[in-house]
């Protein structure tokens, strides 16, 4: 297994002169995905606000006859129901984008194609059916394990999360293969994958203290690694024979 500092310098070296393209595609994701999640934590903060108007915070017994009032079940409706198809989209657009996005980056590491918004439509909604499925699956299990505990949701995240790539790179596996074709790459790996994103901590404290801004950055930099990261447990998972 290749060092950090190895994945990190292939990063590096692919992004050399297409920052602009990169920190282009993470905006689109950022405000796409902004998108679906902000009207549902606008409608949160208002229901959360009525509460406290209505003297929510006082006692149990005003808690109570301020969520069966008509004006805050009627918000709570509304609320739910946005969620709901919100949600959906979300399934529709951002699943695929995100695996779209994770392969455009690979793309560029591996073939040194920097068409990198493009690539993350073309290759995230083609196969659609196959990817949206593929990723909602995989999410789906990280949640239902995680249900059992904590740790187990935590491991079978790093056991996933070859999946986007093996989506595309494999069309003609079905989801749950793909899926299974991930948890027997990362066996062994898990840690590594996990040390890795350790190794950015630095950036993503210092991202923070940027309001955010400098995550336009640390994400092109951190997926292309994983890109990397990828395509070396890939390697050593074909010479062990698993892709025969």
């Amino acid at each position: 297994m290749k060092t950090n500092t190895a994945f990190k310098e292939e990063a590096l070296n692919a992004l050399k002169g297409n920052w602009g393209k990169a920190i282009l595609l993470i905006l689109i994701y950022f405000l796409l995905a902004g998108a679906f999640v902000g009207p549902t934590l606008y409608t949160s903060f208002l229901m959360q606000d009525y509460l406290l108007d209505m003297g929510g915070r006082q006692n149990l017994t005003q808690m109570i006859s301020a969520m069966q009032d008509p004006d805050f079940v009627s918000l709570q409706t509304k609320a739910n129901a946005s969620t709901s198809g919100l949600t959906l989209l979300e399934v529709l657009v951002i699943f695929p984008l995100a695996l779209g996005m994770l392969n455009a980056f690979r793309k560029l590491l591996v073939e040194g194609d920097n068409d990198l918004v493009p690539n993350a439509f073309h290759l995230g909604f083609k196969p659609y059916l196959h990817n949206v499925w593929g990723m909602l699956l995989m999410y789906i299990l990280v949640f239902l394990w995680s249900l059992l505990f904590l740790i187990p949701g935590i491991i079978k995240t790093y056991s996933y999360a070859m999946t986007p790539y093996i989506l595309h790179e494999n069309p003609d596996l079905t989801a749950s293969e793909a899926i299974h074709r991930s948890r027997m790459m990362m066996k062994g790996h898990k840690f590594d994958l996990f040390w890795l994103q350790l190794s950015f901590i630095g950036w993503f404290f210092l991202s923070l203290f940027t309001c955010g801004i400098g995550f336009l950055w640390l994400q092109p930099y951190y997926y292309t690694a994983q890109a990397a990261f990828y395509e070396e447990v890939k390697s050593s998972y074909a010479l062990e024979g698993g892709l025969d």
